[in-house]
């Protein structure tokens, strides 16, 4: 301990003064200390022999209240002090809109806060076709009858139901369950992602994230097959290997607004999720639809541009050369025609005999 720190403790510490005082003799404030307070020469070459101090050659003017006032004096001047500036570290990244990433210490925790903050403000709306029988007239052998004919609309679906109904069946929580059921690896990219797409002034939103045999059995319009589903289907790896998202956007004040706003989305996601590791496998098919463009999904609906590269890499086949020697096939047909004229020729001469 310094003396600096010693002088603070006798600060702390009024009952051990004298005790501390002591002590501090040989330091390099004591001679200060003592001249200050009106002490003589004599108790100063005394003070620096420890062995023979008594507290009766202390002189009565360097009192305990004298010594703490000095203290409180050097306790002051050692606050003053500046202290020297860590060194400069690298400057953090701006904070982002979304206030689930302040103070961010568990990476994979406040990507899936972030998710589930996009999952919450978007609305789960979705045109989905219906079949609908209505009686039409027509014309038959001359005669007006009355015949029922099935036409198909499109009708708006609010599926919001059905992620809690799933989450209940799977008895987890729904953010456990819509955005926990997600590869980690994935939920990265799709970070990533989205984040970025907000930097550029768009407005990401998720739907629909994990889906497990259940949900999958009660979702609509085109989809896979219940145990089949990219979103987590159990022949897909189930809890925790969802590869798939479907995401819109959701600036907007009415549904024709937000489609307008979620193609500049999807265009946006074409021309730079591919350097994020996010892609569109199935485009105008499924438009909302995203996955990982290393995943088996992408690599088999749109290949990857790694495949291309290499495919045009392939050297071309040299062509055949022409050899002195005829093909089998030839030589059985040269064979078969030469033969020919031969049983002519035996036939004839027979006929002759």
């Amino acid at each position: 301990m310094n003396d600096r720190r010693s002088l603070l403790v006798a600060v702390s510490c009024p009952s051990a003064v004298m005790a501390g005082w002591l002590a501090l003799s040989l330091s390099a404030y004591a001679p200060a200390l003592i001249e200050n307070s009106g002490a003589n020469a004599a108790a100063v070459s005394r003070a620096k022999d420890l062995g023979r101090l008594e507290l009766a050659d202390v002189p009565r003017a360097a009192t305990i209240e004298d010594g703490i006032a000095l203290t409180a004096e050097i306790a002051a001047a050692v606050a003053a002090t500046p202290v020297p500036a860590p060194a400069a570290s690298k400057a953090s990244p701006p904070a982002d809109t979304i206030s689930v990433l302040d103070e961010c210490f568990v990476v994979d925790a406040c990507i899936d806060r972030y998710l589930w903050a996009l999952y919450q403000r978007t609305p789960k709306e979705d045109s989905i076709k219906v079949q609908e029988r209505r009686a039409v007239s027509i014309k038959r052998r001359g005669k007006m009858v009355t015949v029922m004919r099935s036409f198909t609309k499109l009708v708006d679906e609010d599926f919001g139901w059905k992620d809690p109904k799933a989450a209940e069946h799977a008895n987890m929580s729904m953010m456990d369950y819509v955005i926990g059921g997600m590869d980690k690896s994935f939920k990265r990219k799709l970070f990533r992602t989205l984040l970025a797409a907000e930097a550029a002034g768009l407005s990401p939103g998720i739907t629909s994230a994990f889906r497990d045999d259940y949900r999958q059995s009660i979702a609509s319009g085109l989809k896979a097959a219940s145990d089949r589903s990219y979103h987590g289907g159990s022949t897909r790896g189930g809890y925790g290997h969802g590869m798939a998202a479907d995401i819109v956007s959701t600036a907007g004040n009415n549904r024709a607004q937000r489609w307008v706003s979620t193609e500049v989305l999807w265009k946006w996601v074409d021309a730079n999720g591919k350097a994020l590791g996010i892609g569109r496998p199935y485009l105008g098919r499924d438009p909302p639809h995203v996955g990982p463009i290393d995943g088996a999904e992408y690599v088999s609906k749109r290949g990857t541009s790694d495949r291309k590269d290499v495919a045009s890499a392939k050297p071309k086949k040299p062509r055949a050369v022409a050899s002195s020697k005829p093909p089998k096939a030839q030589a059985a047909r040269e064979q078969k025609s030469s033969a020919k004229p031969q049983k002519s020729a035996q036939s004839a001469g027979k006929r002759a005999t």
